[in-house]
Parts: C-alpha cells; structure tokens; sequence
C-alpha cells in the first residue's frame, strides 16, 4: 500500500520545514552556519539484490548538513568584537574543553581574560615578556597593571652643524662655556630622558664651534623636575673638560671623543639624576649627523627611556596579533589570536550556542596563526553575520510546503482507492 511510502513523504517535508524554519530563526545570529536536509530513496532488498521492477519504499534523511559559507561582515564599535574572513573557527576554553565557533562577539571579564557572552575564553599564542609570540597555546589575558618605567640609556641625534658658524675658543680659553650665557657657546637643543623610576629628566646639550678646523665641544647637562641641574661628565674626562666631535672636509663625522659603543657616539660617565633614582648611564650617538654650509637643524632626536603608563586600548592586527597601549606612548605585545581549521567542518559535532566540538569525522584540529595556510584573517571591530539568505529559504519553504501536500494527496487518493475495493461487494 502506498499509505506508509506518503508517510514517509510527509515527515521529510516535515523534517525539511524544520531545517528551513531553524535557518530562518538564526537569519540574525552571529557566526550562524545555514543547514539543508538531504533525503536518500529507499528501496526493498533481499540479500541477492534489489528487482528490477522493485518499487521503492519512500524516502528517508540521510542527513542534515551544515554549509561554512562566509557570512557578511557587519562592523561594531567595539575592537575586541572579531570576525574571520575565510576559512577557520576561533578556538575556546569552556572550562577544560576545547570548542570552536565563528561567533565572535568577546570582552574582557573581571579576571582581564577575553571571554564571549558564554564566559568561554578566548585562545591565543602567548607572548614571552620582550613580546615575542612563543608556541605555546593558552588563554588570552588582557594585562591591565601598568607598565614598568624604563631607564634612558641611549640618545641618537641627527643634527647638522653650521660649517659656516663663529668659531669660539676652544676650553679653557676665553670665552669659556656658560650654559646661561648664550653667547658662549653655538647652538643647543633639549629633549627629555627619563630615570629608572620613569621621572622626566630634562637633559641639553650644548654645541661649541672651535678655533680647531671641523671641531665641535658639546657639553651635556640634566635637570630633574625640582629644577636641580647638573653637568654630565664625558666618560674619562674631568669637569669642564667637553666632548667633542670631528668632521671631514665633506661634512661627515669621522670620530666623537670618548667614544661609544658605535662609531659616532659619546660615552658619558655615570650621573646621579637627584630623584632618589639610580644613576643615569647615557650614550649620546651623533653617527647620523653632518657639519653643512646650512642654519643649525635637529632632522632626528630620539632616546629609550619612558615613564610608567596605564593601559589606554588595545589593537588587533588582521593576522591576530594583539598589542596592548598605554598613556607613555610604548606598547606591548600579549599574544597572537590561534584559529583551528578541519579537514571536514561538516562532520563537527554541533553543541549549540553557535559552537562545535571535534569529532572522528571531522578529523583533528589544525591550529593555526591568522593568515597562515588556509586560515583567513581576524577582522577587528567586526562580526560576521549569519550565512542565511532569507530569499533562498522562503522559496525552499514553498517547496517543501508542495511536497508535503503532495504527499498528503497521495494519502488521500490511497484512502479513495482502498476504500472502493471495501465497497466491492
């Protein structure tokens, strides 16, 4: 009797408005992957074989499959909102277990870890503490304690000296250097270098042109934020007594005495700042500086040091690399988002929430830096949207709809049938 093949009809239109009444739900939800009902026929068999004028028996679910297709990337205000563009999951820590979704909707919790709405935490390469990203896999943790001051220790400057400038007699002779006389000396410039608990330290120097040909003096002075200053003395050298620098007759350097550690820098002795601070050792590097027939220029001035700073936002880079900022300018790398691909997405085992876990079928993870391999880039500030195209899913509800009053008509017709041959009397 036909009766049970219709049945078999109706509850796989049924099964299938399920599927398309589940995609049309999850039309909005983030990471969301569209499913489809696939259907295989039936047919009775013996063990030689099926006849050939075997009619078949109805329809069954061979499965419900999921398809990864990207969804539309939507964008937020929010940085640590992520969205993947191409293949990959983010890979999370849901208390010991390893999950893998699309959604990627994150924030920090009250520990600093970047958790979703689930409290799942997000995974990450870590960095080591010179912000180096290491192998190791772990927990992203959004270091919020300030960062630690740095001590200045190397100065480079790249200035060029007026060829054209007065020259001064050389020290001890008249006029001797006087840092608040202006005219005692040629130029100066300042910048400001910090100590090893992060204060500022205003340091200047002071250039002499001398009497000697493509001879310069510098003189080098700090004062801390109390106003104290005091005279830095060149490595060697006793106070008073300058550094100083040569250049050829083409304008290049050739030689600062006492020299640093590079060629073109000036070592200075240990100085105490006045802040209760450890000695200062400065460097001061003039290899990029030259003696032209041009006005007195700073092209470039920079140094190492910097003070404490307080964490002020955080960056992510399209290849996941997290870096965090802070108030003093400087900022830290804290680790590299890990993504996770398989051989076979649509064999992961769905666990709800827009999440999946491994499973035989799937095959073991791949796990990954964004950008490496088949993985796709991380996209900040962004989520990406579910891959549910209403339009397709309305029509596929009419489909699904006709095959169903289809299946009932069978039923129907059946019952007429069956019901005559009753009547045959």
């Amino acid at each position: 009797m036909p009766f049970r093949t219709a049945l078999s009809g109706l509850n796989a239109a049924t099964t299938e408005l399920r599927v398309i009444g589940n995609n049309v739900a999850n039309a909005g939800t983030t990471g969301f992957k569209k499913s489809r009902a696939e259907f295989a026929d039936i047919y009775p068999a013996s063990n030689l074989g099926t006849a050939t004028n075997a009619i078949g028996s109805g329809v069954t679910v061979s499965a419900i499959s999921q398809h990864f297709t990207q969804g539309n990337v939507n964008f937020t205000d929010n940085n640590l909102d992520l969205a993947i563009g191409g293949q990959g999951f983010f890979r999370l820590n849901d208390n010991g277990s390893i999950i893998y979704s699309r959604a990627g909707a994150f924030g920090v919790d009250r520990l600093g870890y970047v958790v979703n709405n689930a409290n799942q935490r997000l995974t990450a390469y870590q960095a080591d503490n010179a912000g180096n990203i290491t192998g190791a896999l772990g927990d992203l943790l959004i270091d919020t304690s300030d960062i630690t001051p740095n001590q200045s220790t190397k100065v480079a400057i790249g200035a060029n000296f007026n060829a054209n400038a007065t020259p001064l007699a050389p020290y001890p002779g008249a006029p001797a250097f006087n840092r608040l006389d202006p005219s005692t000396y040629s130029n100066s410039t300042s910048l400001t270098t910090y100590d090893s608990l992060g204060n500022p330290i205003t340091t200047t120097t002071y250039y002499r042109k001398t009497t000697t040909a493509n001879v310069w003096e510098t003189h080098l002075w700090i004062a801390n934020e109390a106003g104290a200053s005091t005279e830095v003395i060149p490595a060697g050298n006793v106070a008073g007594q300058p550094a100083t620098m040569t250049f050829n007759t083409s304008g290049a350097l050739v030689s600062a005495v006492p020299a640093g550690s590079v060629a073109g820098a000036i070592d200075y002795a240990p100085v105490n700042p006045g802040t209760s601070a450890a000695n200062m050792n400065l460097e001061f590097d003039y290899g990029g500086s030259t003696q032209f027939g041009g006005n007195f220029s700073i092209n470039a001035i920079n140094q190492d040091g910097y003070a404490s700073g307080r964490l002020s936002g955080i960056d992510i880079a399209d290849v996941g690399i997290i870096q965090a900022r802070y108030t003093n300018g400087q900022t830290r790398t804290l680790g590299q988002i890990a993504l996770a691909n398989f051989s076979n997405p649509q064999g992961l085992q769905q666990l709800g929430d827009t999440s999946w876990s491994e499973s035989f079928d799937s095959g073991a993870a791949l796990i990954g830096a964004p950008g490496s391999s088949s993985l796709g880039l991380v996209q900040s500030g962004a989520l990406e949207g579910s891959n549910v195209d209403l339009t397709e899913q309305l029509v596929n509800m009419i489909t699904a709809q006709r095959n169903f009053q289809a299946n009932a008509q069978v039923i129907t017709t059946a019952d007429a049938i069956t019901q005559t041959v009753i009547n045959i009397r």
